[in-house]
């Protein structure tokens, strides 16, 4: 048998963070190791859905419109708490997550950033305020029609999501300027 070197498929923003992105904060930030370079450690994706109380079809909706969305299952979420104004038991499944990490992560990243968030109506750029002082930033999605991968006529209901991008920045301007320098659309 013949030694074949096969080329690993490496998704096109993390080639651009390990050739250009990760060299440009390295000098902007002046870090003395390659280590200390702020990078992205993962992306979670999170449906809450009020009505799966009620309605245990909504919440396997959720889970099919999340895994078209991530390519990645759903995990079911349950409620911490009893809330007697919400009619709510300990246990009770109340929305569902995604959490990516690796290649899937650097996936969705790109088509969040280039395909999705472009479709949004009169969308003028990110919020840059959501930041949460130790370097990770959290978006709301009002719909999750924005993804080309779902189709308008196979919905039930029109759902937000919110989504966690988790870094390893010690700070909220080391994250802001690795996002941005990854294509993150902030407002002005």
């Amino acid at each position: 048998m013949a030694n074949i070197a096969e080329e690993k498929y490496v998704p096109r923003l993390k080639a651009k963070y390990q050739s250009e992105i990760a060299p440009a904060l390295m000098k902007k930030f002046a870090y003395k190791s390659p280590m200390q370079i702020p990078k992205l450690d993962k992306i979670t994706v999170n449906v809450g859905c009020g009505e799966a109380r009620d309605n245990s079809k909504a919440l396997d909706a959720v889970c099919n419109d999340l895994a078209k969305i991530t390519g990645q299952k759903a995990l079911v979420t349950k409620a911490k708490k009893s809330v007697a104004n919400f009619k709510l038991r300990e246990g009770m499944p109340i929305g569902a997550k995604v959490t990516l990490r690796g290649d899937r992560m650097w996936e969705f990243l790109d088509r969040f950033f280039n395909v999705a968030l472009p479709r949004v109506r009169d969308f003028r750029g990110i919020n840059a305020n959501g930041f949460d002082g130790h370097g990770n930033y959290a978006v709301g999605v009002k719909e999750q029609l924005i993804f080309p991968e779902i189709e308008y006529d196979k919905i039930d209901k029109i759902r937000g999501m919110d989504i966690v991008f988790t870094t390893t920045a010690q700070n909220d301007e080391e994250a802001r300027e690795l996002l941005t320098l990854l294509g993150a659309p902030f407002a002005r």
